[in-house]
C-alpha cells in the first residue's frame, strides 16, 4: 500500500478535501438518475452506493483522525448502512494508507527529541497496521518484542473542526433535530479527544488488564510508559491474527464458542462489575492466539456507565419489564426517550417504536443461554432498521431521543452482537461472568 508523505492539518485544507469529496458524491448521484432512467434501477442504485462507497473513503483516509474514524464506527452498523459500505468503511479498522518512513520519523523526534533507531535496537519503518488515529510498528529491545503506536499528526487538533464539518451531513442522515443535538456531538467529541491522549491510554490499558487478568482465556500486552507519552504508546508485541482474519478461515464449532464465550464475559464483567466499558469492540482491537485466547490490544475509547443510566437500561433488558406498560413507560423518561414536552401523539409514536426495538434487541437477556449464530435473529434486527429508516412518519418527528450515553453503550453492544455472529457462537451462557466474581465486587454484582 502507498505511504502518506503527508496529511492535511489546516482547517482550509481539511475543509477543502471533505468539499472535494462531495462534489464526487453530487456527480455520482447525477450519474444515478440518468442511469435509472435507461436501466434497472436495482442495478443502478448499487452502482451508485458502490461509486459513494470508494468516494467517501478515499477522501476520509487521506484526512485520517476523526474524520476517518467516523466511518469506522459506521462499519460497525452492519444492519443499517448497504453491504458495500460496511466493506470499504471497515478498512479503516486496521487497513489504510500509512505514514512514509520520513514522516514517521519526524512524528517520533518531535517527541523523543531522537529517532526511533537510538530508542530502539531495532525498529520497522513500515508499519505493520494503520488505522484511523495512529499507525503501529514492530521494534525490540533487548529481549522485549515490542509494538509501537504512533499518532498522526494534526489529528487531535482537528477533531473540533473535522467534526463541525461532519455535523450537518450527521443530522440529516440520522434525523437529529432540536437543541439537545449538542449534547450528542459533545459527547462523541469528547470521547474522541480521549482517545488522542495516549498517556490517558495507557492508564486506562493498565488499570484494565489489573481488574480483568483473572478471567480466562483473555489476554493483555504489558505496556512501557518510559517508553511512552501523550502520542505515542510502546507495548508488548501480541502474536496472533485480528478478530475478523481468524474469523475467515475454518474454525471448528468448540472453537468460536470458547472464543465467543471468554469475549462476551469480558464485556459483561466490564459492563456490570467495573461499570466502564470498551466501547469500541472492532475486530482489529482483538487478536486470537495459537490457543484460542483472546487478545485485547486497544483502550483507547473507555465509555463509564453513570448509575443514573445503568439501572433503568438494563431494567429494561428484563422481559417482565417490557411486559408492564407503566413500569415501561416510566424507564423511557429516566433514559430521556419520553420527555415532558412531548404531545400525546409523540408519546404513544416513541413508547410503541422502542418496546419493538427493545424486545428484539435485549432477547439475548431473556434466557440462560443464545445462539449468536443464529441468523434470523440478526435479519430481525437489519429488518427493524431498514423499516425505521423508511418510516415517513419518524421523519417528520425529531429523531434526538434518549440520553447522551446511549450514543456509545448502543455502539458497544451492536459491536459486540456482530463479532459474537462472526464467531457463530452458540448456547453462550449469558451470566457466566458472575463465576469469575472478586470478593470486593461480588456484592456488587449480585444487585446488579
Amino acid at each position: 500500500m502507498k505511504s502518506i508523505d503527508r496529511i492535511p492539518t489546516s482547517k482550509v485544507q481539511r475543509a477543502s478535501k471533505i468539499v472535494t469529496t462531495g462534489l464526487k458524491v453530487g456527480v455520482n448521484y447525477a450519474k444515478y438518475i440518468g442511469q435509472k432512467m435507461v436501466s434497472d434501477e436495482t442495478q443502478a442504485k448499487a452502482q451508485l452506493n458502490s461509486s459513494n462507497a470508494e468516494d467517501i473513503y478515499d477522501g476520509l483516509k487521506e484526512l485520517k483522525g476523526s474524520a476517518l474514524k467516523v466511518a469506522q464506527m459506521l462499519s460497525m452498523e452492519k444492519n443499517i448502512l448497504p453491504r458495500v459500505y460496511v466493506e470499504k468503511f471497515s478498512l479503516a479498522q486496521f487497513s489504510v494508507p500509512p505514514l512514509s518512513a520520513p514522516l514517521v520519523k519526524k512524528t517520533f523526534r518531535r517527541y523523543f527529541l531522537r529517532n526511533p533507531e537510538e530508542v530502539f535496537d531495532t525498529f520497522s519503518e513500515q508499519s505493520i497496521n494503520a488505522a484511523s488515529i495512529g499507525q503501529v510498528h514492530r521494534a525490540t529491545l533487548g529481549e522485549k518484542q515490542l509494538a509501537v503506536k504512533i499518532q498522526y499528526p494534526g489529528v487531535a487538533q482537528s477533531i473540533s473542526s473535522d467534526l463541525a464539518l461532519v455535523k450537518p451531513i450527521a443530522k440529516k442522515m440520522f434525523n437529529i433535530k432540536g437543541e439537545g443535538s449538542d449534547a450528542y456531538f459533545q459527547e462523541v467529541e469528547y470521547k474522541l479527544i480521549e482517545e488522542t491522549d495516549y498517556t490517558r491510554e495507557l492508564n486506562q490499558s493498565v488499570q484494565m488488564a489489573q481488574d480483568c487478568t483473572h478471567l480466562p482465556y483473555l489476554k493483555f500486552p504489558t505496556y512501557y510508559p518510559e517508553l511512552s507519552c501523550d502520542r505515542i504508546i510502546t507495548m508488548d508485541w501480541m502474536q496472533g491474527q485480528h478478530l475478523s482474519q481468524w474469523c475467515l478461515q475454518a474454525f471448528s464449532v468448540e472453537q468460536g464458542q470458547k472464543i465467543g464465550q471468554t469475549l462476551w464475559d469480558f464485556y459483561m464483567y466490564q459492563m456490570h462489575v467495573l461499570r466502564r466499558i470498551h466501547a469500541d469492540p472492532h475486530p482489529g482491537n482483538f487478536l486470537i492466539d495459537e490457543h484460542d485466547n483472546l487478545m485485547v490490544i486497544d483502550f483507547g475509547c473507555l465509555k463509564e456507565i453513570p448509575d443514573d443510566f445503568y439501572g433503568p437500561y438494563f431494567e429494561l433488558a428484563k422481559k417482565e419489564n417490557l411486559q408492564n406498560p407503566e413500569y415501561f413507560k416510566r424507564q423511557l423518561y429516566a433514559l430521556e426517550i419520553l420527555k415532558p414536552e412531548d404531545s400525546p401523539k409523540e408519546k404513544a409514536f416513541f413508547t410503541s417504536i422502542f418496546h419493538e426495538m427493545l424486545s428484539l434487541f435485549t432477547r439475548p437477556f431473556h434466557s440462560e443461554t443464545f445462539d449468536f449464530s443464529d441468523q434470523a435473529f440478526f435479519d430481525q434486527i437489519g429488518e427493524l432498521g431498514q423499516k425505521y429508516a423508511n418510516d415517513s412518519a419518524l421523519k417528520e418527528m425529531n429523531g434526538n431521543r434518549g440520553s447522551k450515553h446511549f450514543i456509545y453503550i448502543n455502539r458497544t453492544f451492536f459491536g459486540l452482537y456482530n463479532l459474537m455472529f462472526d464467531l457463530k457462537s452458540k448456547d453462550v451462557v449469558i451470566n457466566n461472568y458472575k463465576k469469575y466474581l472478586k470478593k470486593e465486587s461480588a456484592l456488587q454484582a449480585v444487585l446488579a
